[in-house]
């Protein structure tokens, strides 16, 4: 177990916990928050033992959004009324960071599964859009939250969230920064699947992460690749990328083992090589 300032990583392999670890505070997300997800998830990109990887949350909620009062003292730029051209371009240089600190769970090659519970709001609701499938339990309360305290959400769910439940719902939820329940997000297809409590969707999260780990991690990562090329390109694109990709994984090892596992009628054992 690895203990960061603000996370808690479990390597359990084949599959990875990163807790969000700030209970007290519903984990709002201060300065380690924002600092510590990058070498997190670069090494569980780098970790050959780690195929599937579950992000939750320690505590009451899978994370109450931004820690503002916390931040000021990172981006005094926030509160500074002299809004003059120098001051918005030191903000400017600290929002890539921001943005960075979720991107870099979608560029982890490994397939990373969010486990919401309690609120999921803010903040929170942009990390779980970088992931790659969504769970959550029935108590999950969810808000694009940033129109209500005069911000606009610039750290990826305004580009993430139209991939996944369209434009038309991302814009209800950002202009109305509303909460809505377990049961919306289910609707709108934000999660895959709703469990009666937490206890039971970190049990599920984790069955399918082993599920996950199971498959062919070459053929994993290369499909969430693809998948995450695909985003924005055109169908054409995306079927000369997967040329591509099919050509550099064709043959391997982990092929060879599923034929021979079909032709003598036992599961596969994959090694990712």
């Amino acid at each position: 177990m690895s203990e960061y300032e603000f996370y808690i990583v479990e390597k359990k392999p084949p599959i990875a916990w990163v807790y969000l670890n700030r209970e007290k505070k519903k984990n709002a997300m201060n300065p380690p928050a924002w600092k510590e997800t990058l070498p997190i998830f670069e090494d569980l990109d780098q970790d050959d033992d780690i195929r599937a990887v579950i992000i939750a949350g320690k505590g009451p909620c899978f994370s109450a959004g931004i820690d503002l009062f916390g931040m000021v003292n990172e981006m005094p730029e926030i509160m500074d009324t002299d809004q003059k051209g120098a001051v918005k371009w030191r903000m400017l240089k600290k929002i890539y960071p921001l943005q960075d600190a979720m991107s870099c769970i979608e560029w982890c090659r490994k397939p990373v599964i969010a486990a919401v519970h309690g609120h999921c709001v803010g903040a929170g609701l942009d990390m779980i859009t970088a992931c790659d499938i969504r769970l959550c339990s029935e108590d999950a309360i969810f808000s694009l939250r940033e129109a209500a305290v005069g911000f606009v959400a610039d750290v990826g769910v305004l580009q993430r969230l139209p991939h996944i439940v369209g434009q038309g719902i991302t814009r209800e939820l950002a202009f109305t920064a509303k909460d809505f329940g377990a049961k919306r997000a289910k609707e709108i297809l934000l999660v895959n699947n709703v469990y009666p409590n937490k206890e039971i969707l970190f049990v599920e999260a984790q069955n399918m992460a082993l599920e996950i780990a199971e498959k062919s991690p070459l053929a994993v990562q290369a499909s969430k690749d693809v998948l995450n090329y695909g985003i924005g390109k055109s169908i054409a694109d995306g079927l000369k990328y997967v040329a591509s990709m099919s050509t550099n994984i064709v043959p391997s090892n982990d092929l060879m083992e599923a034929v021979s596992a079909f032709a003598e009628k036992r599961a596969p054992k994959f090694t990712g090589k």
